[in-house]
């Protein structure tokens, strides 16, 4: 089987965890995944079946949306609740204050990735000098945060949960972390749900259990009709933001065999920009692979 299977990780599972359920369950050795989810996060995670596993490092789409959840006065070591805790310290925002704070966190902004993250430092992982009680230099890096909105609030409680759209690398633990810090207190997150990640929705995901219960069932196909078709997509959506470009039958022989499409005798004898990527398909609606303009000629870039 070669496509996506839109799975809706639960706490306790590390991406690699529900890679290796995945694998057993359908019986596929190449299987892999689009994003990694901290073992309490939840949400969506595409898992990469067969050939899409060679999506992996292309993918054009890394946006992510989540709904994180956060409480002020209190700061751990993980940057969230379920770290150890470092210091308290009262905090007194009212949701005018936290309203224009987080002005400062759209659009393009600096980040210091946490010590407890994936992020590698002289061929080592930080949360590995991290669990060693080491702290390292770390650079900054410019992540994108797109859109981010208070959802709730709570002064009391001093909580409130958010929704935040984002680059690939944003750090949801640290924007709390910093944005508390800009208010005179500190903070950690207490839940995370990723709803959006690569363009796929959590509505359209399945858990591991109702997936083993599928499966024990007979009712893993793909197929019209069929209740898998509505958690699987094949490899092409993964580049749905590329246009497409449909050649001919001969066209299409020659090019799946490795061989360079003269632009001239394609749709885009107009004129393209070079590098520019297609997504290639027959005249049935096929996808081939994806192509890549050089120069006067079209490319194979990507087959699967």
């Amino acid at each position: 089987m070669n496509g996506v299977i839109l799975i809706n990780k639960e706490k306790d599972f590390t991406s690699f965890d529900v890679v290796a359920v995945v694998r057993k369950l359908i019986g596929q050795k190449k299987v892999g995944h689009t994003g990694t989810l901290d073992p309490n996060a939840t949400g969506v995670l595409p898992v990469l079946l067969g050939s899409a596993t060679r999506a992996q490092d292309i993918l054009p789409n890394h946006d992510k949306r989540y709904t994180a959840c956060f409480k002020f006065g209190v700061a751990t070591d993980t940057l969230d609740i379920w770290g150890e805790v470092l210091e308290e310290k009262p905090a007194n925002v009212t949701t005018e204050e936290l309203e224009k704070a987080l002005v400062a966190f759209r659009g393009e902004i600096e980040q210091l990735p946490p010590m407890y993250s994936a992020v590698s430092v002289d061929g080592k992982r930080l949360y590995q000098y991290a669990r060693e009680g080491k702290e390292v230099e770390r650079r900054p890096r410019t992540v994108t945060v797109y859109s981010l909105e208070l959802l709730s609030f709570d002064e009391a409680a001093q909580s409130g949960t958010l929704d935040i759209y984002c680059s690939n690398g944003t750090y949801i633990r640290t924007i709390i972390d910093d944005l508390a810090r800009s208010l005179g207190t500190v903070g950690v997150m207490t839940d995370l749900v990723r709803i959006e990640a690569c363009g796929f929705r959590l509505e359209d995901c399945i858990t591991l259990d109702a997936l083993k219960e599928m499966i024990e069932g007979g009712e893993f196909a793909v197929g019209d009709d069929t209740p898998m078709t509505y958690y699987y997509r094949n490899v092409e959506t993964l580049f749905a933001e590329y246009d497409e470009l449909v050649v001919s039958e001969k066209q299409a022989h020659r090019f799946i065999n490795g061989n360079p499409l003269d632009i001239v005798r394609t749709a885009l004898r107009d004129g393209a920009e070079d590098k520019k990527i297609y997504r290639v398909k027959d005249r049935e609606g096929n996808f081939l692979s994806l192509g890549i303009v050089d120069k006067d000629v079209l490319k194979m870039y990507k087959h699967f």
